[in-house]
């Protein structure tokens, strides 16, 4: 019977505060279970980088790949963060220089209809005592996105049976998953053949583990906050015992260092985005929650000139500080507009304008103050919407650049792929055609409008 012991991370979004007591766990958790006689496994389930940070952004998440190196891991899969919000060329070198590998199934390039050369299907790692562990890595599908950036997702339930047919009934199955708890669920009821699966995406913790079917799910939360633990007992390539558990991150030690780290790494980031010039202002650009700021007004129009529209609307939530009087940089913009968010030239009729204006009307007031989270949103608080090219009046007239609209006529404007995955507009999905202009992030669309109206000669 052999002991093995598979530590675990996921969900770290460059929450880079945790990552020094993370980090000394790892490795002493490593060394104290193989002295206990344990055959050691260190993965991580995806969405490591977020470009909310300063120097994830600067460095298109190579920073990360340094930080994860650090830890020895034996297999990691990617994340929407990793996937989605990096170009497709940046998403080719992330991993040039990790010293780990890659484990990825259920995205093909687009082109070559092939796996990507830095993404391995599956990794066996065979154990001192002759078992066969199996890892599996499968991401979060993203059909109306990853096709953006030259990638075809496939769905794991149509992967799944795929990866199976190949396999041994000699060897111990573990699933790295960033699919969800909903999906990690499905997949031990209707494959029990998994042994382990490690869960990520939707950040849910399980402490003691979840059995399943014949499965043991483990999660570890979100943001570092927690690290995973399974030990498993293997006799012959079968699991005879499994048990998970997890590491509360802010119950392990500080040291003296931690903080002097943390500054110099987010000063690394700032400095490199600050070397980048955008724009030289003339007079201070305010935001605010409610209203209409200058800020606010000057987007709308960065937003028509993106998508080539006649409206546009914004929440003013999105601006998180002003920008003063003088030299605007990258980092100054990536302060303001932290979000993973793009510019949608959404196509709609009349009818269609009209009735998703009307669910703007009615939800305004409720999301000023709602603290929206997630589906790209790295702020706090929705704000006030607000129309460019678009009035409405006192009998719900709906008004397109001054003049009624037309229910038989279709109209464009320019809205943020936000307002398609969040449930408060529901028409922008169901009935818009909606472009994701994907090739640039909201602060990008934002420098390239400043560096052409306020330049910096």
């Amino acid at each position: 019977m052999e002991k093995i012991a598979i530590l675990h991370t996921n969900d770290l979004h460059s929450h880079f505060e945790n990552w020094p007591r993370i980090k000394r766990y790892l490795i002493s958790e490593k060394q104290k279970l193989e002295k206990a006689g344990y055959f050691v496994i260190t993965v991580d389930l995806g969405d490591a980088l977020d470009r909310a940070d300063p120097l994830t952004d600067a460095t298109s998440g190579k920073a990360n790949v340094e930080l994860l190196n650090e830890i020895g891991y034996d297999a990691v899969t990617i994340g929407n963060n990793e996937g989605l919000t990096n170009s497709k060329d940046q998403l080719n070198h992330l991993y040039d220089d990790a010293n780990f590998d890659v484990v990825l199934s259920n995205i093909v390039d687009s082109d070559t209809k092939k796996r990507p050369d830095w993404a391995h299907e599956t990794k066996m790692i065979n154990t001192p005592a002759g078992n066969h562990i199996k890892i599996y890595g499968l991401t979060a599908p993203y059909q109306s996105t990853y096709t953006l950036e030259g990638w075809t997702p496939i769905d794991d339930q149509e992967k799944i049976p795929e990866l199976l047919s190949n396999d041994n009934d000699d060897e111990v199955l573990v699933l790295l998953s960033h699919l969800g708890v909903t999906q990690d669920r499905l997949i031990a009821k209707k494959f029990p053949r998994f042994n382990v699966i490690i869960g990520s995406h939707t950040h849910h913790l399980f402490e003691h583990g979840e059995r399943d079917n014949q499965s043991l799910l483990a999660a570890a939360g979100k943001y570092g906050y927690y690290v995973g633990k399974v030990t498993l007992e293997v006799e012959d390539d079968h699991v005879i015992n499994s048990e998970a558990s997890v590491v509360k991150t802010s119950d392990l030690p500080v040291e003296s260092e931690d903080s002097n780290w943390l500054d110099a790494l987010e000063k690394r980031g700032q400095d490199i985005l600050a070397q980048s010039k955008v724009a030289k202002l003339d007079e201070k650009m305010d935001n605010g929650l409610r209203g209409k700021p200058r800020m606010v007004s000057e987007f709308l129009s960065a937003m028509k000139e993106k998508a080539g529209t006649k409206a546009a609307i914004v929440n003013n939530g999105l601006f998180l500080h002003a920008l003063p009087k003088g030299i605007v940089d990258k980092n100054q913009l990536h302060q303001i507009l932290p979000h993973s968010m793009h510019v949608t030239k959404t196509t709609l009729s009349g009818s269609d304008l009209w009735r998703m204006v009307m669910e703007m009307q009615k939800n305004w007031k409720f999301l000023i103050a709602y603290e929206q989270k997630g589906m790209g949103f790295r702020g706090k608080y929705f704000g006030q919407l607000n129309y460019d090219g678009i009035n409405v009046d006192d009998q719900n007239n709906v008004y397109f650049d001054g003049k009624l609209i037309d229910f038989n006529q279709n109209y464009e404007i320019a809205l943020l792929d936000h307002y398609i995955f969040i449930p408060f507009f529901p028409t922008v999905a169901i009935k818009g055609d909606n472009n994701i202009l994907y090739d640039q992030t909201l602060r990008e669309v934002f420098a390239s409008y400043l560096s052409k109206k306020y330049p910096l000669e």
